[in-house]
């Protein structure tokens, strides 16, 4: 029967309330007052989660909520001042965005829940929980619900969450870490101390002892349990009692009622002489659960060190130059244009273009080459990169939180959004599994309650721990986790991780030629004017157009010895993938393909300039006509000798003369000229027509359509801002030979997802009946299913290695 709360206390713990009617909240249709905030978001929870009926049938008043619960959410208001936020929230079109470091994660479960949960929060666009690195990835509309609220709604599910900073999350690692030891150091402890009581009697090593004796040991044994349940085991129950607020069913639900059923049990039997008793299986229970956690922590800081050791690479401090004197600054304070003294041995503390001096710099943490590469004026450097010889001073492009070490991080924890098909089932899996297991054990128990068994209850407990799905849970998160370290330890970047799936189907491999198969670095090889008379004119305006354009070909231009190359130019426009034009003097000059400069095919053939890579023209007449050439890179021809099985094409915007030399030497299969990104889209929908699963590897700006249309889209390294945005990979180096490894990177991820659901299933399958027929002991079950978890762990940890 219900308890009876005297009237003026709290409805909800019962101590006296002297806040009136301050705090009320409606339970079963009738308005009840609280004595604090805690208890009030404590009640509203049990309602809103649709549990009022607790209140009807308690029998004691709940614990006191956390009173200091106002102060708690004034404290993150302050998250809501735009001074505070500039430091990290970023500004995505409307929406803003912002990582966060979660505390409490335990497993692939307490990621799926806050997704869950914060899916339904009104103004909330996207979230993605990485459980690996123990972040969250949110975009919001700050019109509608503003940060503070979403670090409430964390905490009212019992999340404790601050925006992420690399020295407090890893310190929140480190503290962490300390409290899994601790947990386990005590549990290793009191294991050795009650298998010791427990072995004793069971062999009868203590010889014949009486029942007043069995009873002491009962009881010295409990005592020796009881902190290891009620501390070590915490880390389980706080976890369970999180998805039963949410109405979700997790593994460490069934995993608490084995542990909290058998301690009980042997409570309300620890003074009978022949009592069975399974402490000594409780705190190996324990204990082997909390070292495949442990394991698995640190396996995933181990993978996430390689992504989060670069920003510890970024310097604190910057020498800005202020009215002709240096001063120190923070690095976070600086703002584009300003100029920054970078010198000799020095990390570049954010992005930016050297204006003075030369250095040669190490930027293979950023594109995994350990190659030092020379830096000139005019040219780009970035922060966190080292600079190994000469004195340089940058003109800041990007502030700190848009650097691009901050991009390649923020687009890791982008691409965990997108889970593989194969990650999608095994979550879902992995919800229904644990409402199948407590299915079993209830069938297990009542089957064998039915036969009499005085093992009935400690059969079914058997089945609950044995069939915990945690290797199931660590199958697809683990193996996805150190594949993308790995590939990003070799500067490589995925911005979906579900890009790694479809890889593995890839059928056909589209190349764009300039800048992808080839260098990209032009030159004039011929050139033919209508009037030679005009000929230093004319490439003096053809110059200055092409200094306007991101297009390799432009680059061509630049090693002409031109006398006068900058001009006005009036009307610029660029017609992506066909050409450029603008007014100069009055008069309108094109340069592009003879589809752009609408010539007729006549009239270049009776010129012989058909075969020409650029035709110019004035005021619509027949000007100019440049041939260029490029040089096919090194390690090409090597990687497509290793591309066998794939059918391999090209498509370009080059002439046919061009694309079909290079598409010879090389052995291409197909080759596809003079196309506008129209005719490359159009090529790549045909291609996904026939059935073909096609990757495109592209550089430019004419190649973002199709990149973007494209089942698997890659962007090389010297690739366009535009190609970069469209692309679903990206290569932080120049060399093609990543290609390769990220095919087989791909293979490799999807092998050990396979093994390691098919051992977590297998595993379970195989022991289930073991279980049910009460073969297995409550500790062997234990120990099967932390070796099954350690197993799924240790097998992802290869992909760690190349």
């Amino acid at each position: 029967m219900a308890i009876s709360i005297s009237k003026g206390d709290c409805f909800h713990c019962g101590l006296p309330n002297f806040e009136g009617d301050k705090y009320p909240v409606t339970i079963l249709n009738q308005s009840h007052n609280m004595c604090c905030p805690g208890c009030q978001a404590v009640a509203s929870s049990i309602v809103d989660n649709g549990l009022e009926s607790y209140y009807e049938f308690r029998t004691e008043p709940a614990a006191r909520g956390d009173s200091a619960l106002d102060n708690t959410m004034s404290k993150l208001s302050v998250y809501d001042e735009p001074e505070l936020q500039e430091d990290f929230v970023l500004e995505s079109g409307n929406n803003k965005e912002i990582q966060l470091t979660v505390e409490g994660i335990t497993c692939a479960a307490c990621g799926w829940l806050i997704e869950k949960q914060l899916a339904k929060v009104v103004g909330v666009k996207q979230v993605s929980v990485n459980v690996g690195a123990r972040r969250a990835l949110i975009s919001w509309d700050d019109e509608q619900i503003k940060l503070s609220q979403l670090l409430q709604q964390l905490k009212k599910i019992g999340y404790a969450s601050l925006p992420f900073q690399a020295d407090s999350h890893e310190l929140s690692f480190q503290i962490e870490q300390k409290s899994y030891l601790k947990k386990l150091g005590l549990a290793g402890l009191m294991t050795m101390q009650v298998m010791m009581l427990a072995m004793g009697q069971y062999f009868d090593l203590f010889g014949s002892i009486d029942a007043e004796t069995t009873r002491y040991f009962n009881w010295v044994s409990l005592v020796l349990t009881t902190p290891v349940v009620l501390y070590s085991g915490s880390v389980f129950y706080l976890s369970a009692l999180k998805a039963t607020l949410a109405k979700r069913i997790n593994m460490d639900i069934s995993i608490t009622i084995a542990i909290l059923s058998t301690y009980i049990a042997g409570i309300i039997t620890v003074n009978q002489a022949d009592a069975e008793v399974y402490f000594e299986s409780i705190c190996m229970f324990i204990f082997f659960l909390l070292i495949s956690r442990f394991l698995e922590q640190r396996t995933r800081y181990r993978a996430n060190l390689i992504s989060s050791n670069m920003l510890k690479h970024i310097p604190l401090t910057a020498y800005k130059w202020v009215d002709g004197e240096i001063k120190g600054v923070l690095a976070k304070q600086l703002k584009v244009d300003d100029l920054v003294l970078v010198k000799a041995g020095e990390i570049i503390p954010v992005d930016g273009e050297v204006v003075e001096g030369q250095a040669t710099v190490d930027e293979s943490l950023l594109t995994g080459e350990f190659e030092s590469v020379a830096k000139q004026q005019g040219e780009l450097v970035y922060g966190g990169t080292l600079n190994q010889l000469g004195v340089i001073t940058i003109k800041v492009t990007k502030t700190l939180k848009y650097a691009m070490v901050n991009q390649i991080l923020r687009l890791q924890e982008t691409a965990m959004t997108n889970k593989p098909k194969v990650a999608l089932m095994a979550d879902k899996f992995s919800e229904h599994f644990g409402a199948i297991v407590l299915a079993f054990t209830v069938l297990t128990y009542s089957y064998w309650f039915i036969q009499d068994s005085p093992h009935a209850f400690w059969i079914a407990i058997s089945v609950l721990v044995a069939t915990c799905p945690c290797a199931l849970g660590l199958a697809t998160p683990s193996a996805l986790t150190c594949a993308m370290a790995n590939l990003n330890k070799n500067g490589i970047l995925l911005k979906r991780a579900d890009a790694l799936e479809q890889l593995s189907d890839i059928t056909d491999i589209v190349f764009d030629k300039t800048g992808t198969l080839t260098y990209g670095e032009f030159s004039c090889g011929k050139m033919w004017f209508a009037k030679d008379a005009q000929r230093e004119t004319l490439l003096s305006i053809a110059s200055s157009l092409e200094l306007r354009s991101e297009h390799p070909i432009a680059s061509a231009f630049t090693h002409c010895e031109i006398e006068e190359s900058h001009r006005h130019i009036d009307k610029f426009q660029v017609s992506i993938g066909n050409g450029i034009s603008g007014k100069v003097d009055n008069a309108l000059y094109k340069l592009g393909s003879a589809n752009y400069v609408a010539l007729s095919e006549q009239e270049l053939i009776q010129h012989k300039i058909a075969d020409a890579t650029i035709i110019m023209t004035k005021n619509g007449q027949l000007s100019a006509a440049f041939w260029l050439v490029d040089k096919i890179k090194n390690d090409v021809a090597d990687v497509l000798s290793q591309l066998a099985n794939y059918k391999t094409i090209i498509l370009s915007g080059d002439s046919e003369k061009n694309v079909s030399d290079v598409a010879q030497k090389l052995g291409i299969d197909a080759s596809y000229s003079q196309c506008t990104p129209a005719m490359k889209l159009e090529t790549i929908q045909r291609l996904q027509g026939e059935g073909k699963r096609v990757l495109m590897l592209g550089d430019g700006i004419n190649d973002a359509p199709v990149l973007a249309a494209s089942d698997v889209s890659l962007a090389v390294g010297n690739a366009s801002d535009l190609a970069k945005n469209a692309a679903d990979i990206i290569l932080l180096n120049p060399q093609l030979e990543s290609l390769v490894f990220i095919l087989s990177m791909a293979k490799r991820v999807r092998r050990k997802i396979k093994q390691n659901m098919a051992w977590a299933i297998g595993y379970n399958v195989l022991v289930l009946p073991l279980a049910m027929a009460g073969f297995l002991t409550p500790w062997m079950a234990a120990l099967g299913m932390s070796i099954s978890s350690i197993i799924v762990v240790y097998n992802s940890t290869r992909l760690l290695k190349n």
